[in-house]
């Protein structure tokens, strides 16, 4: 996002050939060069009755902090609210990305990844680092992204085509994992008795099922 669009950040990547999309914080300057386009969103916005957007490619540089001109791509966009003017800066060639191309299919893709962030986050716990020490916090880190690649792994292989298939982290182990049943263990076997109410039992069954399909 926009707080990694700094010039010393910036700088290194391009000093390393590393390409680098970074979000840019708006400002009055930023805004009036993508004006016209912004009209151009507006009208167009307004005589279909739905958002409508404008991309603008151009080079550019701030007044003292930045060391030289680097690409920048506007989004002119008017929605049914007004203006939503964005900006994003990248050391991508406009031969290698088109302005949209690179703003909604590349840019916008972090949007998707800070979601599978968050379910790290929120729904295993990745954030609990409450531990004395920086290896014990780092310990319970690898083992929310341990759980979640777990998690990923029985949404790909077992819950394919089924209600939970595009099922949150939090969602699969509220419904699937964390539920009540009667765990038995014979020497031959290990049986879990769910009651005949479980409204997910069928997945459950299903899912353990392919595991153990694709285990062989």
């Amino acid at each position: 996002d926009s707080g990694f669009a700094r010039n010393e950040l910036m700088d290194w990547c391009e000093s390393n050939q590393i390409d680098y999309v970074f979000g840019l914080a708006r400002n009055p300057r930023l805004e009036r060069q993508i004006a016209p386009a912004m009209e151009e969103a507006r009208l167009s916005s307004k005589a279909s009755g739905q958002a409508a957007r404008v991309f603008v490619d151009f080079m550019w540089s701030t007044k003292d902090s930045w060391t030289r001109r680097r690409r920048v791509i506007g989004k002119a966009e008017w929605t049914l609210l007004g203006a939503n003017p964005r900006f994003i800066v990248t050391s991508l060639e406009p031969a290698c990305r088109a302005p949209q191309a690179l703003y909604e299919d590349l840019y916008c893709a972090r949007g998707d990844m800070e979601n599978r962030i968050k379910e790290c986050q929120l729904d295993l716990y990745a954030d609990r680092t409450s531990a004395r020490t920086m290896h014990a916090n780092q310990l319970r880190l690898w083992f929310a992204s341990f759980a979640y690649v777990l998690i990923c792994a029985l949404r790909r292989l077992g819950l394919a085509n089924t209600r939970l298939a595009e099922a949150t982290c939090g969602t699969i182990r509220l419904k699937l994992l964390k539920i009540g049943a009667q765990v038995r263990v014979s020497v031959r076997r290990i049986k879990v008795a769910m009651a005949s109410a479980c409204p997910y039992a069928d997945e459950f069954a299903l899912a353990h099922a392919r595991i153990c399909t694709a285990a062989r």
